[in-house]
């Protein structure tokens, strides 16, 4: 992996902690159906909803202690937002 410059680099979000948790919040919502994915649909994927939320409460374990007051104040907002979604899709 080179360090260079990427063409159309200008247009992508800085990438740090937060951005990450964000993408992985995104995630979350396309496969709960909130949002569109990719190709502008939105359709619900529960497997796949449910190992993003396990992916961002491995990220809280596995970083306890190393995060700024911002940064996990935003790591937990998005757990338990997802997981409340989450619930709420399953009860229908």
């Amino acid at each position: 992996m080179t360090s260079g410059k990427i063409e159309g680099d200008d247009e992508l979000p800085k990438l740090d902690f937060t951005t990450f948790v964000v993408s992985l919040r995104q995630s979350a919502s396309v496969h709960l159906g909130d949002a569109p994915g990719p190709d502008g649909g939105a359709e619900r994927d529960l497997v796949l909803a449910y190992q993003d939320i396990e992916l961002l409460s491995l990220l809280h374990e596995k970083t306890k202690g190393n995060l700024t007051g911002e940064e996990e104040r935003i790591l937990d907002e998005a757990i338990d937002e997802m997981r409340e979604r989450y619930e709420e899709v399953l009860k229908g």
